[in-house]
């Protein structure tokens, strides 16, 4: 099967996230919406031709492009033996076995089967047919989840009395549950990154990856499978040195955390201050604030240190 064509800037992400964070073929893989195989593929392209990261100076997209696809790709036989899905997916429950141990013996029963970059695309989409429930585990550090709270809090125009909803943004850490909230106008993209890195701020570092829903100011195309996150976005990722990895549509286990979290808020934040009258952001911020600290201090019987 051919590679995956994607397009330069995708391809430019998928060698920031791999030789300039260390991060794993597969987060390269959620973040950037492509296949595993697709991003092996680039990596190997990409050390064949002596590129990492940052990139060569004065290396343009064309240039770019014309490095990683010198070669023709290899043609595949007509008929080739199937691997045995419901067997690897035994196999790798066992300590020690990988996917790349499961397919050289596949191979060396197969001689003229799939090559690794499509047995892994295989069992990667046989894979994401099981109905299965896992329990998330999440290592300090690991994960910040981003989202708004479905109700917003009450601004009102002292000189004529108008009342308009602030947008509640949220965000937590995985690990943790320490959580950050914080009220602006509107759900714009300047909105949305200045509350990124106001939340990277009061947790007191950058977690390796954050995970918003698919709002227009993080993502230009909602794609269940490819979603495709916005050049501002995507520069913000670059700046700090995390790796966007939008929730999926239509798996709600993606988001639950963060669902969690708006749940909170709407508690301890939303709920609280249901009476009171607030007439600028500055003065709800700093309610907020102050209910956040004794949220994240234990007063919820959260966990009541950071995680980074």
């Amino acid at each position: 099967m051919a590679t995956e064509r994607v397009t330069v800037r995708k391809i430019k992400e998928i060698i920031r996230l791999h030789f300039g964070l260390n991060m794993s073929d597969r987060k390269v893989s959620q973040s950037c919406s492509v296949a595993r195989s697709t991003v092996a593929d680039y990596i190997l392209r990409a050390e064949a031709a002596g590129i990492g990261w940052p990139l060569p100076e004065g290396l343009d997209d064309a240039s770019l492009e014309a490095k990683l696809f010198t070669s023709p790709g290899r043609k595949q036989t007509s008929e080739k033996m199937m691997p045995q899905m419901e067997a690897i997916h035994k196999e790798l429950g066992q300590k020690g076995v990988t996917l790349q141990l499961l397919w050289i013996e596949y191979k060396q029963s197969n001689p003229d089967g799939f090559q690794y970059s499509r047995y892994c695309e295989l069992y990667s989409k046989w894979s994401e047919t099981l109905d299965l429930s896992l329990r998330q585990e999440y290592r300090a550090g690991e994960k910040m989840f981003v989202d708004f709270a479905g109700k917003g809090i009450a601004i009102t125009n002292p000189a004529t009395g108008e009342a308009k909803d602030a947008e509640i943004f949220v965000a937590i850490l995985g690990a943790s549950n320490y959580t950050f909230a914080e009220a602006v106008e509107r759900q714009d993209l300047p909105s949305w990154i200045d509350l990124h890195s106001n939340a990277y701020e009061y947790f007191g570092g950058v977690a390796e990856i954050t995970i918003p829903d698919n709002l227009k100011a993080a993502v230009i195309k909602p794609c269940r499978y490819e979603p495709d996150l916005t050049p501002g976005y995507q520069a913000m990722a670059e700046h700090y040195g995390t790796v966007i990895i939008p929730a999926r549509v239509r798996k709600p286990k993606d988001k639950a955390k963060v669902e969690t979290a708006v749940l909170l808020v709407t508690r301890w934040i939303t709920a609280v201050l249901r009476h009171h009258t607030f007439f600028s952001l500055t003065e709800l911020n700093n309610k907020i604030k102050e209910l956040l600290k004794r949220r994240n201090s234990g007063g919820s019987g959260s966990v009541p240190h950071r995680a980074h």
